[in-house]
C-alpha cells in the first residue's frame, strides 16, 4: 500500500472532475460548446450530449496539471490524470446515451467508476500503486463523489444531487 500516492491520486481526481462542475457554476453558459457539436448517431441519440464540453476538458486538464505540483508530482502526471479522468467521463456519457439514459441522468457505479478507474491505471505505475491501491482509490473516490455531490446540490453548484 502506498497511502501518500492514495490521497495525492484521489485529491487530483477531486481536481480533475470537479473542476468542471465548478466552471460551470462559476461560468454559467458562457465558452460551453459541446464536444461532440450536437452530433447524433445513428440510434438519434447525441453522441455524448450537450453537458460535456470543451470548457470542461479544458480547464480540467490545466486545472489538476496546475495541482499536482502543489501536491510533489510532476504536472505531467496531472495532465495524465485529468485527461484520463475526462476519457472515463466521455465513456460514461457515451454509453449512457446508448442505454437511452438522457444527458445528466444518473447511472450508478457508470458515472464513477470509469472517471476514477482509468486515471489510476494510468498513473499506476509513475506512482508506485499496486492493484490494492488502484481498487482503494476507486472505492473512496466512489462514496465520496456521492457524498460530495449531495453536498454541491445542496451548496446550489451543482444541478443534480449525484
Amino acid at each position: 500500500m502506498h497511502p501518500i500516492a492514495d490521497l495525492q491520486l484521489l485529491v487530483l481526481l477531486i481536481f480533475a472532475n470537479g473542476t468542471p462542475v465548478i466552471a460551470k457554476w462559476i461560468l454559467g453558459r458562457r465558452w460551453q460548446w459541446p464536444l461532440d457539436h450536437g452530433l447524433r448517431l445513428g440510434d438519434g441519440r447525441p453522441l455524448l450530449g450537450a453537458s460535456k464540453t470543451a470548457r470542461g476538458l479544458v480547464l480540467s486538464v490545466l486545472v489538476t496539471s496546475a495541482g499536482a505540483p502543489v501536491l510533489g508530482l510532476s504536472w505531467r502526471i496531472g495532465a495524465l490524470v485529468a485527461a484520463a479522468a475526462m476519457a472515463g467521463d466521455l465513456l460514461s456519457s457515451f454509453t449512457k446515451r446508448r442505454l437511452g439514459r438522457p444527458s445528466s441522468s444518473r447511472a450508478l457505479g457508470l458515472d464513477q467508476i470509469p472517471e476514477s478507474l482509468l486515471p489510476a491505471l494510468a498513473c499506476a505505475g509513475a506512482l508506485g500503486l499496486s492493484p490494492w491501491d488502484v481498487a482503494l482509490v476507486v472505492a473512496v473516490f466512489f462514496a465520496g463523489e456521492i457524498l460530495l455531490s449531495r453536498v454541491l446540490y445542496r451548496a446550489h453548484v451543482r444541478d443534480e444531487p449525484y
